[in-house]
């Protein structure tokens, strides 16, 4: 990967839905190449797919919510998949740190939480502490 690669990915995650010719024009070389280069991109597995952010609370989610989750370790990756089948839950990692799982949950509102803290997330087999933070205001 050089520079213009870079630069592509770049443009991409500012604009996903940025053409080649705009893309080509900013690089200053042609459709082609940027064709090209995105296909091999594509091809290694450095783009993955083509998404879209959304705001949450336009969608009447007004309670967006960094979940930290300590499990026993024998049901670390298990309990990883069951939370990231739950439809609030919008991104599941294990991680290092202060807690073993972090995820990314969007509710309506902090009753909406509470009720899937204690009615699924804290049922799958093995958590053993769930640590909610509610993001206040999203700066990036």
């Amino acid at each position: 990967m050089d520079e213009k690669d870079m630069k592509i990915i770049e443009l991409l995650q500012q604009n996903a839905r940025m053409s080649y010719t705009e893309i080509a024009k900013v690089l200053g070389v042609t459709e082609t190449t940027v064709r090209k280069r995105i296909a091999e991109l594509e091809k290694k597995g450095v783009i993955k797919k083509y998404t879209i952010e959304v705001d949450p609370e336009k969608l009447g989610y007004r309670t967006v919510t960094i979940l930290g989750m300590d499990v026993e370790p024998k049901h670390l990756l298990e309990a990883a998949h069951q939370l990231a089948e739950l439809e609030e839950v919008k991104w599941v990692a294990t991680s290092t740190g202060d807690h073993m799982i972090m995820s990314e949950v969007w509710t309506r509102n902090g009753e909406e939480l509470l009720k899937l803290l204690t009615n699924k997330i804290g049922k799958i087999r093995g958590v053993k502490d769930l640590c909610p933070a509610i993001i206040m205001e999203r700066i990036k």
